[in-house]
C-alpha cells in the first residue's frame, strides 16, 4: 500500500513515500527533499553466507549524472565505478548502521541509495541516510534503528543545520552527526580551527535535530514496518568457552596478549590455537567456531583487563602515548619527505608540487567544486601488518584515511594566489599498529613543511578509543590506541588539529552510541595529545615551513595581465603560447581573471618566458626598446619579431646612421637587434628604428 510522509526539516519539506516503488526489495523509501530526490533499498539474502565470521553488509551510493542534467564524461557515456565522494559518502552510511544490526547475523545485507535529482539546497547526503534507516527500519531485515544523521555548517559564528551547496561554501565546519533515540553513534567533521567547546556544541545541536527525526521515522514504522523475520544465529557456543578456559586458563591468555610487539602476541594467539585445534580435532561443530572463538576469549581478556585492571596489553597508562620519533628529508630527490613514528604505526609522506593546470577535476554532483588543487593519497600494502596478498589498488578503506587526513589539512593550506602550486602527498604505510590515519596527517604535515610549502600552522593527529561495562557510567577512555585495542574495544575516536582547534574529526565505534560525557572526555584527550606531539615531537623535528622550494621542484613565478591581453599571449590557435613553451622550456597557465603562471625549473627559461608575455602583453608606445630577431628581409627594409608572434618594421632609412644601399650589407636573417618603437606606420604596423637606439639601452 502507497503511504506518503512529510516533516519540516530546517526549513525545508521531506517527504518519504512508502511501496510506491522497488516493492520487491525487504524495504524501500523514495526520498524527496525539495526537488532532490533518491530511491534507498534495504535487501538481506534469504540465507547466511557460509564459512565467514562477519556481518557481511554493503552499503552503495550512487551518483547518476542525469541528476544535475549532465552527461558522464570520457568516452563511454554511462556511469562507472563509484567517484571517491560516493566512496566517502557510503562509508558516512555504513558507520552509524553496521553497529545496529545483530552481531551474530549472517545474512548479507546491501543498502543502496541511488541519487536521482539534485536540488543545490538539499545536499543529496541527508536523504540518502535517512532513506537507508528507514528502509531497513520498515523491512523485516533484524535491526536496532532506527538512527538519524543531520549535517551543520558554522557561518558567522551562527550554526546552519543541513546546510546547502553554496552555504557550504562560506561555512568554518561542515559536520555529520548520525544518532539513535539517546545517543550520538556517528561524527565526522571538517573544521577551520573550530575550538572544542564550539564543536561539541555544535554536535549536540545535530543531536537534538536527529531526535525529531527518529520521531517521524518511529511514525512511519508504526504503520508500514514489516515483522522483523527469524535468523539463524552464529553465536559461539557457551559450552565451548568453558571447554577452551580448561585448556587455556584466563591468566595464560592474558600473559598471551600482555606485550607491547604485535608479532609475538599473533604468534603467542597461533600457539593457543594450534593446541585447541589438536584438543578438539574430533568435534567439526566446535572446529567450525573455534577462530571465532579464540577471538571472543581475546576480546573480553582485553576489556577485562582495561576496565576493571586499568592494564593495556603494552603496559602504558591510560593516557599515555606510544614512544614517538620524527624525520625530514628522508628519501632524496623527492620535493618534500618526512616520517612519523608511533610505537609499531610508521609512515613516510613524500610531497609533490606541480603547477596548477595539475589539479585533480572532479566530474561529479557537486556544481561548486570542479577541481582540487591538494590531493592526499593512502597506501596501505600487506607487508605493514606482515601479511601476504597482491596488490589491487586502494580500497574504500585507503579512500577513506586518504581523505580524512586531506581535510584536515587543507584549512593551514596557503591560497592558489599566495602558492601557485598543485599539491600532492602520500602517505605510504610502513608499519601498522593502530592509527595510521592519524600519523599520516603527522608526517604529511612535516613533509610539506620540508617542501616548502608555507602551511599557517602544522597539524597533528591522534585517536582514542573506549571500553565500556555495564552501565553507561561505567567504561575507560583509552588516549592513543593501538591495533589490539581497536578491535576489542568499542571506539575509534579520531581528532586533528592545531594548536588553536579542530580540522577534522572521525568517529567510528561498535556499541550503540555514546553519551555526552564520553564525547566531551575524548575530545579532551584527544586535544591534549595533539598539543604534545606538536610541541614535544614535530615542532623539533621542523619548526617552520621551509622559506624556499625544494631544488627538485618545479619554480612557479605569477604575473598579471590585463584579461583584454589574454588572447594575444595566447595567439591564434595557440600560436603564440605555444611558441613561447617551446623557445623557453617552461609550462605556462592562464586563468580568466589575467593571473599567468610560469613555471619551470630553469630560471633562466622562465624569466625569458616572463619577459615576453609582458612583452605582449603591454600597450606598445614610443620610446619602449625591445630585443629581436630578424625575421625577414625586404627591399625596403627588415621585419624584427621582438616576441613570439610580434613583429615590426624597421625601415631601411632607420637601420644606420650612415646611407645604405641594401638591407643585407647591415643586417641578415637570424641577427639579434636591440630596436626602439617609433609608434605605428600609416598601414597601423609596429614601425621601429635601430640607429636611434640610445648608447646606455
Amino acid at each position: 500500500m502507497y503511504k506518503s510522509y512529510s516533516m519540516e526539516l530546517a526549513g525545508r519539506t521531506l517527504t518519504v513515500d512508502i511501496g510506491r516503488v522497488a516493492k520487491q526489495a525487504n524495504g524501500a523509501a523514495l526520498m524527496h527533499y525539495g526537488d532532490t530526490t533518491v530511491l534507498s533499498t534495504a535487501t538481506a539474502s534469504k540465507e547466511p553466507r557460509e564459512g565467514i565470521d562477519f556481518f557481511p553488509l554493503s552499503v552503495e551510493y550512487e551518483e547518476k549524472m542525469y541528476a544535475v542534467g549532465k552527461i558522464p564524461g570520457g568516452f563511454n557515456k554511462r556511469e562507472g565505478k563509484a567517484s571517491e565522494h560516493a566512496i566517502l559518502t557510503s562509508r558516512v552510511i555504513d558507520r552509524p548502521m553496521r553497529p545496529l544490526f545483530p552481531k551474530d547475523y549472517r545474512n548479507d545485507v546491501t543498502l543502496v541509495n541511488m541519487v536521482m535529482s539534485v536540488d543545490p539546497e538539499c545536499n543529496p547526503e541527508i536523504p540518502a541516510m535517512l532513506g537507508s534507516s528507514i528502509a531497513t527500519c520498515i523491512s523485516d531485515i533484524p535491526f536496532d534503528g532506527p538512527c538519524a544523521t543531520t549535517q551543520v555548517g558554522l557561518i558567522d559564528g551562527e550554526f546552519v543545520i543541513n546546510p546547502s551547496l553554496a552555504q557550504k561554501e562560506l561555512s568554518d565546519l561542515q559536520l555529520t552527526v548520525a544518532s539513535t533515540r539517546e545517543k550520538v553513534i556517528m561524527i565526522e567533521a571538517g573544521a577551520n580551527e573550530v575550538p572544542e567547546d564550539t564543536m561539541i556544541e555544535a554536535i549536540y545541536k545535530a543531536h537534538d535535530v536527529n531526535q525529531e527525526i527518529i520521531r517521524f521515522i518511529d511514525k512511519i514504522v508504526a504503520e508500514c514496518g514489516k515483522e522483523k523475520h527469524l535468523y539463524a544465529s552464529c553465536a559461539v557456543p557457551e559450552e565451548l568457552f568453558e571447554a577452551i578456559k580448561k585448556i587455556v586458563p584466563p591468566e595464560e591468555m592474558e600473559e598471551a596478549v600482555f606485550t607491547d610487539d604485535k608479532q609475538t602476541r599473533e604468534e603467542n594467539i597461533r600457539e593457543i590455537t594450534a593446541r585447541l585445534q589438536d584438543a578438539f580435532a574430533d568435534n567439526e561443530e566446535w572446529l567450525a567456531v573455534l577462530g571465532e572463538a579464540v577471538y571472543q576469549y581475546q576480546k573480553k581478556t582485553v576489556r577485562k583487563m582495561i576496565l576493571k585492571d586499568h592494564k593495556r596489553p603494552d603496559g602504558r597508562q591510560i593516557t599515555q602515548i606510544r614512544p614517538l620519533a620524527a624525520e625530514v628529508d628522508i628519501i632524496p630527490r623527492v620535493h618534500g619527505s618526512a616520517m612519523f613514528t608511533r610505537g609499531q604505526t610508521q609512515i613516510c609522506t613524500m610531497t609533490t608540487l606541480a603547477p596548477l593546470s595539475e589539479a585533480q577535476r572532479i566530474d561529479g554532483l557537486d556544481e561548486f567544486e570542479t577541481s582540487k588543487r591538494y590531493m592526499h593519497h593512502y597506501n596501505f600494502p600487506s607487508y605493514s601488518v606482515g601479511e601476504t596478498k597482491p596488490s589491487r589498488g586502494p580500497g574504500r578503506r585507503e579512500i577513506g584515511h586518504g581523505a580524512l587526513a586531506e581535510r584536515a589539512l587543507v584549512p593551514v593550506l596557503p591560497s592558489a594566489e599566495e602558492f601557485p602550486y598543485a599539491i600532492r602527498t602520500v602517505s605510504e604505510t610502513f608499519e601498522s599498529n593502530g592509527s595510521t590515519s592519524q600519523a599520516s596527517i603527522c608526517a604529511s604535515t612535516m613533509s610539506l613543511m620540508a617542501a616548502g610549502v608555507p602551511i599557517r600552522k602544522p597539524v597533528a593527529g591522534i585517536s582514542c578509543g573506549l571500553v565500556t561495562g555495564a552501565t553507561d557510567d561505567d567504561y575507560i577512555v583509552l588516549t592513543d590506541i593501538q591495533g589490539l585495542e581497536d578491535f576489542f574495544g568499542d571506539m575509534d575516536f579520531k581528532v586533528a588539529g592545531t594548536h588553536d582547534g579542530i580540522t577534522a574529526i572521525q568517529m567510528d565505534i561498535k556499541i550503540h552510541g555514546l553519551t555526552r560525557q564520553i564525547v566531551e572526555e575524548a575530545i579532551r584527550r584527544t586535544k591534549e595529545a595533539r598539543e604534545y606531539i606538536l610541541t614535544e615531537v614535530m615542532e623539533k623535528c621542523i619548526a617552520a615551513p621551509r622559506d624556499h622550494v625544494n631544488k627538485y621542484a618545479p619554480k612557479i613565478v605569477q604575473i598579471q595581465i590585463d584579461p583584454q591581453k589574454i588572447g594575444d599571449v595566447v595567439g591564434q590557435r595557440g600560436k603564440t603560447i605555444n611558441a613561447i613553451i617551446e623557445r623557453t622550456g617552461v609550462q605556462i597557465d592562464i586563468t580568466d581573471e589575467g593571473a599567468v603562471s610560469i613555471c619551470g625549473v630553469d630560471q633562466h627559461g622562465m624569466d625569458e618566458a616572463k619577459k615576453m608575455i609582458k612583452t605582449i602583453a603591454t600597450d606598445f608606445e614610443a620610446g619602449q626598446i625591445f630585443e629581436g630577431t630578424v625575421v625577414s628581409i625586404k627591399e625596403f627594409g627588415a621585419f624584427v619579431e621582438f616576441a613570439p608572434g610580434k613583429e615590426g618594421m624597421v625601415h631601411i632609412s632607420k637601420i644606420s646612421d650612415h646611407r645604405i644601399n641594401r638591407v643585407e650589407d647591415v643586417l641578415t636573417l637570424g641577427d639579434k637587434v636591440k630596436v626602439i618603437c617609433m609608434g605605428k606606420d600609416k598601414m597601423g604596423r609596429m614601425s621601429f628604428s635601430i640607429k636611434d637606439v640610445p648608447e646606455e639601452a
